[in-house]
Order: structure tokens, then C-alpha cells, then sequence
């Protein structure tokens, strides 16, 4: 069916004659076929967001309805691809138009002439439901695609077939309970604002690792959880979702630039080729999909952007991955949202938000966890949301980062003054937090070590001291602290520049694993604790804060993780220091 433009305001355009389409369709306008999405329906009239420029559109234009709702293509070749808010493919886009995108141009998401090498991995006759994997394609070195029955399909193979084929290709038929037969491709097409369904969500129990001490350490994220970066312009947001994608243990890693500066996603096209993953030593772009919708790009699209970027994750979720989703940032989200909405004429929220961003928020964040997922078995997938917030100023009372925090259960609170310190990651420790912190303790005693969550107590106990010691040597100096008290601002400041700062450009301190980690928190802590001692049997503290060993604690985060043996020399050595100056024997 078609209608015709009544209004056009921006990339919110309105048509009359639309009774027959549904909430959510795509339809097409005017002759150059540009994309569209429909967000509200009054009788005949529907109003449309447009995810292309509508300049030279007007009134009597003629809309055409696809009759189906904004879906994904989904299948062999998403690993490693580029697609815009609505997963266009952007280097199909450039061979057909070069660098500026034409509107109304058509691509197909993934590559449908392009063969692969399907296994099968069940036998004709067997039972399949939903889910079920049937087969494989390895579409790189990394990642193997696994083919599932799509949802609504069960019953009994009665074709499987091993080989190559494009994804359109019917690699198998199912034969159902009432006796229909049904194809099954290496394609799937889902709506991007409809979950897709699994048996049960789990409670995480494991953390995701990210190689960053700060994060690992103090304020972890689990692998099924959901997390949030606020913080003022410059103060690192994008680093940080940039050093967990190219670090994080997730399989697969989903980067969404949402509204951001082009830049910034041209960092991570330049970066992910050349860094090797440290778990396969193969490219990090090998397990990574990028959607790219810039700050340049249709504001409408960004609201797509999000997403398309949830189903891609929640895809790979369903083949058994662990998937981490970096949406940067929410904040251009919910802008898109308010430009939206305003132009709707809806009753404004909140500093001119919808009323509803809360719930929009939560529909996203909700689309993430550990789950049971459909199918034959007990198999569970993940998917970790990470989302950046930047509000105006810094100004953490603002609605988008106030209706993040009621849903997220990690806060990573980004400071400026430790950004203007050149501290990075400039992650607060004292207004960040993790409601994980706790449930993750038992795999941590149980993979780490027990000792290592009493480190951790013990680190974050120094660094509140320090906080309300620093008050006092403001007032009147750190002459007037006691020698027990000074100990304690070295150690919390070896805490701070030896332990939390973090070089994400220096090769070796990118990354630490997490028996690195435990090794360099226990020098420190039992540096202090020893030192205490020793201040007890009337050791000088200068002599303790000038023990030889010191130095090279501090330089602990260059030592490579092939060489950790050399943690257990260096802390041998200061232990024998001050054990020295415990006896008054002075060196």
C-alpha cells in the first residue's frame, strides 16, 4: 500500500492514507526510496522517522509500506563487517557512491553471492527445535558460525546437506508434527526492537576480565552484566570502552559508535587490525563487528544504531558466545530520542526527554544477561552491555545518566580532576561502585586466590583513609601527620600511581592478567603492612620509604607477563628489607 506527505519536519515527516501499516514498519518515501521507520499511528495518519537527509521532500509525496518491521540480516559474514545504524554495509556503501553515502541507495547487509563451507553437525532424522545448531561455517581463524533452526521451525531433519553455498541456500528441511516441510538457511532476519527469546536468565557468576586493574580489581563487571562509564567531556569514556573491547574476554565484541565524532570510530578501524588478541594472538578485529553512526550520520539512525547492535549481540549469544556490547554513548541516544519526540509534539519529561527515556533505557539494558538458551541442552550464552554516558558539564543529575544509574549495577564514575592529573583510567574509586563485587568473590577465591578479595578490602580501606588524611594535610601540612599516618599516603599514593594508573598506549601495561594483578596489589599491601610492623619496633620511616626494593615496585606493571617470576624476587627483597629494619640491623 502507499500514502501520501502531509508534513515534513527534519526526519520527521507525516503521511496520510497509512491505516493498513503496523507500528514499527519500514516503509520507503518518495521516488528516491528513502528509508524510513514508522513511530506513531493516529487513524490513517502515521508518523515517520526518516534515517536519511529529507531536504527536497514535500507534501504529495508518496510513501510506500514494505509491510514488515526494521530487521537485521543474520548469518556468516557479520564478524569483522562495518555496517551504519541500520546495517548498511559501509565499504559496499563507498564502492557505490564514494565517501558521501547517496540517499535512498539499497545494499544488502551481508553478501549473498558469496559461498561457504557449511559442516553439519547432526544426521538426517534427528529431532530439532529452535536454537538446535545443525551445522557450522568457520568464518575466520577465531570464530566459528554456528547454524541454528530458526525460531518457529521443530520437528525431524529429513535433509541435511554438507558443502558450499551462499546463506540464501537451503542446507537443510525440517519436517514438522503436522507434516509441513521447512527449509533452513544460513540466513535469519530479526526485528531489532524484539528480543530474541531464551529459556531462562541466569544469575552471573563470573566476571568478565578486561585486563584493566582498576576495573578487575575494585569495580568488576559479570559476564552477563550491565555497566555504565559516565564522566565530562575528555575525561576518557571512549578509552575506556576501547581498551575492554580490545582486551575484554568476551568472544565476540559488538562496537556501537552512536552519535560520537568520526574519529573516534576511525581509531578503532586503524587500531583492531594491528592488536593482536592476547588469548589467540590472532587480529582483534577477527571477533568484532562495528556499527559506525557518527556524529555526521541521520540523527534518526542513531536510535536504530542501538539496537541493531543489541540483536547482532544477542545472535551471537544464542550460538553459545560470550558477547560484549560497547554502546558509545547512550547520552547521543537519548538526544536522538528528545529531537524525536519534540518534533512528535509529545508532553516533554524531564530537560525535554520524553517521558518514557527511562523505560527505552531499560528495554535496552534488559536485552543483556546470562542466559539459558532455547534448544535441545543445558547451553548458556552472554551478553555484557556497556554503556557510555556523557552528560552536559559533568552533571551527573542529569535524566539520561539519573535513569542510567537505576538500571545499571556497575557504575565506572570517570573524574575530570584525575583526568587533568593525566590519570588514566580516570575511574573515581571513591563514587564508583559494583553490586557484583560480592557474588563474584567465590570465583575469585576460587580461581585467584582467597587472599585476593582481602587484598582488595585492604586497598579500597587505604585509599578512604588517604581521602580523609589529604583533608587534614591541606589544612596544616603532612609534618603534623603521625609516621604511622604518612605510611599510610605513600601507600595509598603506590596504590594510586603503581597500581590504578594505567598506560593504555605502553605495550606491556595495556593489559594485566589477573595473577599479575594479585602479585602487584599483594606487594603493596604487605609493604604497608610491614612497614607498620617495623614502625612498631621503631624502624625510621624514612628508612622504610627509602628501602631499594621500592623503586622497583613501582616499576611492577612494566614487567611482562612472561617474566612473573620476577614479582616473587622483588618482593622477597623488600620483605628481607624490612625485616631488617625491624631487627635495627640498618643496611
Amino acid at each position: 500500500m502507499k500514502g501520501k506527505i502531509i508534513k515534513v519536519s527534519g526526519p520527521l515527516i507525516v503521511a496520510e492514507g497509512m491505516a493498513d501499516v503496523k507500528m514499527y514498519d519500514v516503509v520507503r518515501v518518495s521516488q528516491m526510496r528513502l528509508i524510513g521507520e514508522v513511530i506513531e499511528l493516529r487513524g490513517d495518519r502515521a508518523s515517520i522517522q526518516v534515517y536519511e537527509e529529507t531536504s527536497m521532500l514535500g507534501p504529495g509525496d508518496e510513501v510506500f509500506s514494505t509491510n514488515a518491521p526494521l530487521s537485521v540480516e543474520l548469518g556468516p559474514g557479520l564478524i569483522e563487517g562495518i555496517f551504519d545504524g541500520i546495517q548498511r554495509p559501509l565499504n559496499q556503501l563507498v564502492k557505490k557512491s564514494g565517501d558521501r553515502i547517496e540517499r535512498g541507495i539499497e545494499v544488502s547487509a551481508l553478501d549473498h553471492s558469496k559461498k561457504w563451507k557449511f559442516e553439519p553437525l547432526l544426521k538426517v532424522g534427528d529431532s530439532v527445535e529452535a536454537g538446535d545448531i545443525i551445522g557450522t561455517v568457520r568464518e575466520n581463524e577465531i570464530i566459528e558460525h554456528r547454524v541454528m533452526v530458526p525460531h518457529g521451525v521443530k520437528g525431524k531433519l529429513t535433509e541435511l546437506r554438507g558443502g558450499e553455498f551462499t546463506i540464501d541456500a537451503a542446507v537443510a528441511e525440517v519436517k514438522s508434527d503436522d507434516g509441513s516441510v521447512q527449509s533452513v538457511t544460513m540466513l535469519q532476519k530479526w526485528p531489532v526492537r524484539k528480543g530474541r527469546p531464551y529459556k531462562e536468565k541466569l544469575s552471573p557468576t563470573t566476571p568478565l576480565i578486561t585486563g584493566q586493574r582498576v576495573i578487575d580489581t575494585l569495580f568488576p563487571v559479570a559476564k552477563g552484566g550491565v555497566a555504565a562509564v559516565p564522566g565530562p567531556f575528555g575525561s576518557g569514556k571512549t578509552v575506556v570502552q576501547h581498551q575492554i573491547a580490545k582486551w575484554a574476554d568476551a568472544d565476540i565484541i559488538v562496537y556501537v559508535g552512536c552519535g560520537e565524532r568520526g574519529n573516534e570510530m576511525t581509531d578503532v578501524l586503524n587500531e583492531f587490525p594491528r592488536l593482536k588478541d592476547p588469548k589467540t594472538g590472532q587480529s582483534l578485529m577477527k571477533r568484532t563487528v562495528l556499527i559506525a553512526n557518527t556524529s555526521d550520520m541521520p540523527v534518526a539512525a542513531r536510535e536504530a544504531s542501538i539496537y541493531t547492535g543489541i540483536t547482532i549481540a544477542e545472535y551471537f549469544r544464542d550460538m553459545g558466545y560470550s558477547v560484549a556490547i560497547m554502546a558509545d554513548s547512550t547520552s547521543r541516544w537519548a538526544e536522538a530520542l528528545r529531537e524525536m519526540s519534540g518534533r512528535l509534539e509529545e508532553m516533554p519529561g524531564e530537560e525535554g526527554y520524553p517521558a518514557y527515556l527511562s523505560s527505552r533505557l531499560a528495554e535496552f539494558y534488559e536485552r543483556a544477561g546470562l542466559v539459558k538458551l532455547s534448544g535441545s541442552g543445558n547451553r548458556v550464552g552472554a551478553v555484557t552491555a556497556i554503556g557510555a554516558v556523557s552528560p552536559p558539564g559533568g552533571d551527573m543529575s542529569e535524566p539520561v545518566s539519573q535513569a542510567t544509574l537505576r538500571i545499571v549495577k556497575v557504575f565506572w564514575g570517570l573524574s575530570s580532576s584525575l583526568a587533568y592529573k593525566r590519570h588514566f583510567p580516570a575511574i573515581d574509586w571513591l563514587a564508583s561502585y559494583s553490586l557484583y563485587a560480592e557474588r563474584l568473590s567465590e570465583w575469585y577465591d576460587a580461581n585467584i586466590g582467597p587472599e585476593f578479595n582481602a587484598y582488595k578490602r585492604d586497598a579500597m580501606r587505604v585509599l578512604q583513609n588517604e581521602a580523609e588524611l589529604d583533608e587534614i594535610v591541606r589544612l596544616v601540612g603532612i609534618e603534623a601527620l603521625s609516621s604511622r599516618d604518612r605510611l599510610t599516603m605513600e601507600a595509598a599514593k603506590a596504590i594510586r600511581e603503581d597500581y590504578l594508573h594505567q598506560n593504555a598506549f605502553h605495550e606491556t601495561d595495556t593489559y594485566t592478567s589477573l595473577v599479575k594483578q594479585f602479585k602487584m596489589l599483594k606487594m603493596i599491601i604487605d609493604y604497608y603492612k610491614l612497614g607498620i610492623v617495623a614502625l612498631e619496633k621503631s624502624a625510621d620511616l624514612a628508612d622504610i620509604l627509602g628501602i631499594p626494593a621500592r623503586e622497583r615496585m613501582g616499576r611492577c606493571k612494566y614487567i611482562p607477563e612472561s617474566d612473573i617470576a620476577e614479582f616473587d624476587a622483588i618482593y622477597n627483597d623488600m620483605k628481607m628489607q624490612l625485616s631488617v629494619l625491624e631487627s635495627k640491623d640498618l643496611f
